[in-house]
């Protein structure tokens, strides 16, 4: 996530005076920045008694980003990341640095995240200004960028290296992949090719990849250099690849052949189902695809009609062979039929599922509704909502409704005492990767974060944790937990619970649910303030600068511009208005509001239209877009997780989504023990 930049006046540089006394030295600076208004540099070791606070880091880092903190300076700061602010004052400048000092650097700190960070800049720099020599000397064999090994092949093409394993090198490289590789890549190929080592066998498994990719222009790169007849025959294939027709009776009857046309299909299929649908049977009679290129045609052409709800779907979705089915185009098939309220087609959807896929409490719940719709076996649903009310999961609570029963919650919060966590937080990595994070440099502190994991066990990565969480890193709780089913149990830990005060205020002055928020809230930014998404949201609960001014104008608020919105409490102020205007905007369905607030108001009226008076946890479930119907059932569960962290209990799932009221329910834990 990108944050907010706070602007600063320049700041002068400061040489070294090192005939100064330290006191001094540092009663000079502070004078004579105080009496320019400049804001103050962190002081060197030698200046300064205690480690830099993360406001310091953070204007130390920023600083030489500037070119106003040199590195000889910077290597001589007091802090765990000193390192992370000299990397900051050598990259400013890095096609200009003396190798000598760019691989003193990587000495230094070798073994540590900022030199790994500093390599992949350094030996690009060392590309661009032709060091191969330097380059073959910081290069490190964990690197994975492709662009990158590419280069180390151009690094020993150059300096005479070119051995046989690096022909073998250079040619696994050309095989890896069917997608487009970076130009880096290009001399390596064009060397492999003059020496006669890209042979046709290598060119056409390099073209078979890009088959399966749908790849048409790489395709037509691993046709160069073949001879003739095969030159012409791999265009033709990829020029069928970009437009699929009826013509392909020349071709030779091949599994080649069959594959090519049937990638083709697949993907007109995605893009023009008709279209794909009306080449399939002459195009498979006329090169004999088997069972398997008929249904992987079949497939695309049903799933995207599905998605889109098309009146031919259910039909499709019927002629794609049983053996070509996967999860997905299962699920599909059930949603297909709730569309059209064919419960006794879904139900049988549903009962075709693979039988893991089927017991998911996801599938068992709507198995049991159906069963109740088309008067099946009573008994049966209610088997089917006793297995799904097991799992604290959306659909698993709204099956807890559908059986009068407690929701099923076993938290378990292992022992994350002071003295316990005593242990963890005084590795290296996980302190640098703190301060970082504090001092906003959230992708420095997330390489910090890996390495220090990269070294703890399950006990220790839980309790790196609860540390981060005391220190305001909430999202740890997200990427860093839930690897074994225990760990699904650490609400405590998954769900954090911040700013809950702003939260019940704004909640209460609005008439919502603080669960709710603190749910939204959760979803949208794991309770990062300073979160800032692609399409420029920002904040706890994602507000747009433009939405965030319209509601600071509608509630008489004071508005100082889009970098208010990393406050947490303009921000959950102006979210929560906005969140009641939107719940309001949909007759005070919340089920609606979630899914406007997630894709907007146009996708939302076409779904309400085309769905009028369905019943929530079906319109739910046939939402077209993945993102957001996920994002629904997510919202709701968590609001349903935030009831009973802030509450005890919880308002009913099935009176929550239609904004209703109810009796609250309890929750219940059927484990004997905890692990």
């Amino acid at each position: 996530m990108t944050t907010m930049s706070t602007t600063r006046a320049p700041t002068a540089r400061l040489p070294l005076a090192s005939l100064l006394s330290p006191l001094l030295l540092a009663g000079m600076l502070l004078a004579g920045m105080l009496l320019a208004g400049l804001p103050l540099l962190p002081a060197t070791a030698a200046e300064r008694a205690q480690p830099m606070t993360p406001g310091e880091v953070a204007a130390a880092i920023a600083s030489a980003e500037r070119g106003e903190l040199d590195a000889t300076r910077a290597q001589a700061l007091q802090t765990p990341v000193q390192g992370w602010i000299e990397y900051s004052a050598l990259r400013r400048d890095l096609d200009t640095l003396p190798v000598a000092r760019g691989e003193a650097f990587l000495a230094r700190h070798r073994g540590k995240p900022v030199a790994e960070a500093f390599r992949a800049d350094w030996l690009a720099s060392l590309a661009r200004r032709n060091e191969w020599t330097a380059f073959r000397a910081a290069w490190s064999p964990a690197i994975e960028s492709t662009e990158l090994r590419c280069t180390e092949l151009q690094a020993r093409l150059r300096t005479g290296a070119d051995d046989a394993q690096w022909v073998r090198d250079a040619q696994a490289v050309w095989t890896g992949s069917g997608k487009s590789l970076p130009d880096a890549c290009d001399p390596v190929f064009a060397a492999l090719d003059v020496r006669g080592a890209l042979t046709p066998e290598l060119r056409w498994q390099r073209f078979d990849k890009a088959v399966a990719e749908w790849n048409a222009p790489v395709m037509r790169v691993a046709t160069k250099g073949l001879p003739g007849d095969q030159a012409a025959l791999g265009n033709t294939y990829a020029a069928y690849m970009d437009q699929p027709s009826a013509s392909v009776s020349q071709w030779p009857k091949t599994a080649r052949s069959r594959e090519v046309a049937s990638q083709a299909l697949a993907k007109l299929g995605k893009a023009d189902p008709a279209a794909a649908e009306r080449l399939l049977p002459g195009v498979a009679d006329a090169l004999g695809f088997t069972e398997a290129e008929r249904g992987r045609v079949l497939y695309q052409v049903a799933l995207w009609s599905a998605a889109s709800y098309l009146p031919e779907s259910a039909r499709r979705l019927a002629a794609v062979p049983a053996s070509s089915y996967d999860g997905r185009l299962h699920e599909w098939q059930v949603r297909e039929a709730l569309a059209r309220s064919d419960w006794k087609g879904a139900l049988e959807a549903i009962r075709r599922m693979p039988q893991k896929q089927r017991e998911d409490s996801h599938w068992a719940y709507f198995e049991g509704r159906l069963l109740e719709l088309t008067g099946g076996d009573s008994a049966a649903a209610q088997a089917a909502y006793r297995l799904a009310a097991g799992k604290p999961e959306f659909h698993g609570f709204l099956a807890a409704d559908r059986i009068d029963a407690p929701y099923t919650l076993c938290p378990w919060l292992p022992d994350v005492s002071a003295e316990a966590k005593a242990g963890v937080s005084a590795d290296p990595s996980l302190a640098r990767a703190l301060l970082l994070h504090a001092a906003d440099r959230k992708a420095w502190a997330v390489r910090e974060w890996q390495d220090a994991l990269s070294r703890f066990d399950d006990r220790q990565r839980r309790l790196a944790v609860a540390v981060a969480l005391d220190h305001g890193w909430f999202d740890r709780a997200v990427f860093g937990l839930g690897r074994t089913p225990e760990e699904q149990r650490l609400y405590q830990l998954r769900f954090p619970l911040h700013h809950d005060d702003t939260i019940r205020r704004e909640a209460a002055k609005h008439g919502l649910d603080p669960a709710w928020v603190a749910a939204e809230i959760r979803a949208e930014s794991v309770f990062d303030p300073k979160a800032r998404s692609p399409a420029n949201a920002r904040g706890l609960m994602q507000v747009l600068p433009t939405t965030g001014a319209e509601e600071a104008r509608r509630l008489g608020l004071p508005w100082k511009g889009a970098e208010s919105l990393y406050d947490p409490d303009t921000n959950i102020a102006l979210g929560t208005a906005y969140l009641r205007k939107v719940l309001d905007r949909y007759g005070g369905k919340p089920y609606f509001a979630i899914a406007g607030y997630n894709a907007g108001p146009r996708p939302l009226l076409r779904w309400q239209e085309q769905r009028p008076n369905m019943d929530p946890d079906f319109w739910i479930e046939t939402i077209s877009y993945g993102e957001t119907r996920d994002y629904v059932a997510r919202v709701l569960a968590f609001s349903t997780i935030y009831d009973w962290r802030l509450n005890g209990n919880a308002l009913p799932l099935s009176a929550r989504m239609n904004g209703t009221q109810a009796p609250r329910k309890g929750f219940t834990c059927p484990l004997a023990t905890a692990p």
